[in-house]
């Protein structure tokens, strides 16, 4: 009977041994087949993630770059213009400061050539005399320009210049266009300041 007994334990206990070394096998598969999904999960997460992180850094550096590219394109584009408009508004400046001092220099040379005639002792009083009136006529004449072109510019323009030649008087204004009210103001006042007929005044822009 104890013989008996002992067999049985004996038995039960070796199928425990089997049941459990089972169950730690199987436990031990799970874990590992567990361990290999997580891991995989976890690297595509990471590379996922670092994939997206990279695309959007290369994103924002494209985009910054494109922008830049953008930017320093206007600039240039700004640049050129500003350089262009600028040059053709110092071109014109230019003009207008060059005329003015060689219209200077022409009636200086003619007070001076009038002043030596009546500095001369050889020459007729009648002589003198024209002369002196001319020197009058060309003082006047200098006011009465001087006057017409700070009305003229009164009116808007940002400078002008006007020649007299004889009876014919020429007036340049500084302006991309001029309309007719401008012209129609233009031709009174020059009319007004130096007595000139309205089919010998010539007016033009720069």
């Amino acid at each position: 009977m104890i013989k008996s007994l002992k067999k049985n334990q004996i038995i039960i206990f070796a199928v425990a041994l089997a049941l459990i070394a089972a169950g730690y096998l199987n436990y031990s598969a799970q874990n590992k087949n567990t361990a290999i999904a997580w891991s995989e999960i976890d690297n595509t997460k990471v590379s996922g993630i670092g994939d997206a992180r990279l695309v959007t850094s290369n994103n924002i550096v494209e985009q910054s770059v494109n922008t830049n590219e953008i930017v320093n394109n206007d600039n240039n584009t700004d640049d050129s213009s500003v350089e262009t408009t600028s040059k053709v508004t110092e071109d014109t400046k230019k003009y207008f400061y060059e005329s003015r001092l060689e219209r200077e220099r022409m009636y200086s040379e003619m007070l001076e050539s009038y002043q030596i005639i009546i500095s001369e002792d050889n020459v007729s009083a009648d002589e003198k005399t024209n002369a002196q009136a001319e020197i009058r006529n060309i003082n006047n004449q200098r006011n009465a320009i001087m006057i017409a072109e700070n009305l003229i510019k009164n009116k808007g323009f940002e400078d002008t210049i006007v020649f007299v030649n004889k009876d014919s008087v020429s007036v340049v204004v500084m302006s991309d266009s001029i309309e007719e009210a401008e012209i129609a103001q233009i031709q009174s006042i020059i009319q007004r300041e130096l007595n000139v007929n309205v089919e010998n005044i010539h007016i033009s822009n720069k």
